[in-house]
């Protein structure tokens, strides 16, 4: 299963959501600098790194702007830590505006 796929599982299992969109952009980032196993590199831009996450849901309700980046950090630790290098999280709650 690809990164994005498991991600997008994921975050459906936890949230349950209404909208959910995973965008792969690691494209976006080729030429970037980045520390790999303790050395400099470029980024090539190549798979699945970055990735921008669209979600709209109910679980999100009452919840602050740091609480809902953090339950979704938590809930992709592992793919964090196995060379997921970053995560735009765009979270809101039902009835609220999002700019996409």
């Amino acid at each position: 299963m690809s990164i994005q796929a498991t991600i997008e599982d994921k975050l459906r299992r936890a949230f349950a959501p209404e909208r959910l969109e995973v965008v792969n952009e690691s494209h976006l980032h080729a030429g970037h600098h980045h520390v790999e196993s303790g050395h400099h590199a470029t980024f090539d831009g190549t798979g699945e790194t970055h990735f921008r996450i669209r979600i709209v849901a109910a679980a999100f309700a009452g919840m602050g702007r740091l609480a809902r980046h953090r339950a979704v950090n938590d809930l992709l630790t592992p793919e964090l830590k196995a060379g997921l290098h970053a995560l735009a999280i765009e979270p809101a709650a039902p009835g609220e505006p999002t700019r996409w």
